[in-house]
């Protein structure tokens, strides 16, 4: 900077070589600043993704949702199956806070009341796993408008909690029933996809012949689909007329119907196998309470099955 006053002329002057040292100086002073600062912040930065490295993942909280479908609920309740409890239900019989639904899959929630023809119903809590050796002249309906006797009857005061037929055993077919409360055994059970293994002993009106024994085994296009056997046996190898049929169709009638297709009269059907179980010291008309064994293959049984057929 230029003086003005009258001493600038007694001023010393600086030497070249000097201004270049503090200069250099300067600059050096600067370089080592800036160093200082890109330290700093790689060091800040380290720390900072140490810190997250170290904290712990966030929680995604989210809520359960504890409501289940009409039909499910109907099932829990001990009223019948999930499956059976559809047509009830779009027939208007259930109301939920006093309101008639029609959809099965409305969605109950656990402040939910539900009443079923009025009565308000609740989630059985005891569940109850019987086997029955059904006779003849008794329907599986829970009840009958005819005033028919239904295989409830056979079981009155047995147990204090509502059950009911897991499927279908015609009024003149006998053997092996399950009846329970438990709705998501039984909708497994009922379900065509888990392919539950059934087994009946025919009595027919005459032999059966080979080429229809061999069309069983094929299948028979009948009116409502291909049909066809998993096994079939001659019983008695003296009595060509008593077969053994074994199969999964969960279809109405449908054994009585195949063989009816073909021309034959059946005598007499009697179940003997309803997945995995039998009516073995069981007498007819009788029932008995099944064991913790039983009651756990039935739950894990077609998953099992389903693996081993994909294999």
């Amino acid at each position: 900077m230029k003086r003005t006053d009258n001493f600038s002329k007694f001023a010393p002057k600086k030497k070249n070589s000097a201004v270049k040292e503090a200069f250099r100086q300067e600059k050096k002073k600067w370089k080592k600043e800036r160093s200082e600062a890109i330290e700093k912040k790689k060091a800040e930065s380290r720390v900072s993704v140490s810190k997250k490295a170290e904290a712990p993942p966030a929680i995604s909280i989210r809520k359960v949702d504890k409501s289940m479908p009409l039909n499910k609920y109907v099932a829990h309740c001990g009223i019948c199956s999930r499956r059976d409890a559809v047509p009830i239900i779009k027939d208007g019989k259930f109301k939920v806070n006093d309101v008639v639904i029609s959809e099965p899959g409305f969605k109950v929630a656990p402040n939910d009341v539900v009443f079923y023809l009025g009565k308000k119903i609740l989630p059985e809590r005891n569940l109850v796993y019987i086997l029955l050796n059904k006779p003849k002249d008794y329907i599986t309906t829970l009840d009958d408008p005819q005033g028919r006797k239904t295989v409830l009857d056979l079981l009155k005061g047995v147990a204090s909690e509502r059950v009911y037929p897991v499927g279908r055993l015609d009024r003149n077919t006998t053997g092996v029933l399950l009846i329970t409360n438990d709705g998501d055994l039984a909708q497994k059970l009922s379900h065509p996809s888990n392919e539950v293994k059934k087994v009946y002993e025919v009595k027919l009106d005459k032999p059966l012949s080979k080429v229809d024994f061999e069309k069983i085994l094929k299948g028979l296009n009948m009116e409502d689909g291909l049909v066809k056997a998993d096994a079939l046996a001659y019983a008695d190898p003296k009595d060509k007329s008593i077969i053994g049929i074994e199969l999964h169709s969960g279809k109405n009638r449908i054994v009585r119907r195949m063989f009816e297709f073909l021309g034959y009269d059946v005598k007499n059907l009697d179940r003997v196998m309803f997945a995995n179980l039998t009516k073995k010291n069981v007498e007819r008309g009788k029932w008995r309470m099944l064991n913790e064994k039983e009651i756990r293959l039935l739950k894990f049984m077609n998953s099992s099955f389903l693996k081993q057929a994909k294999h």
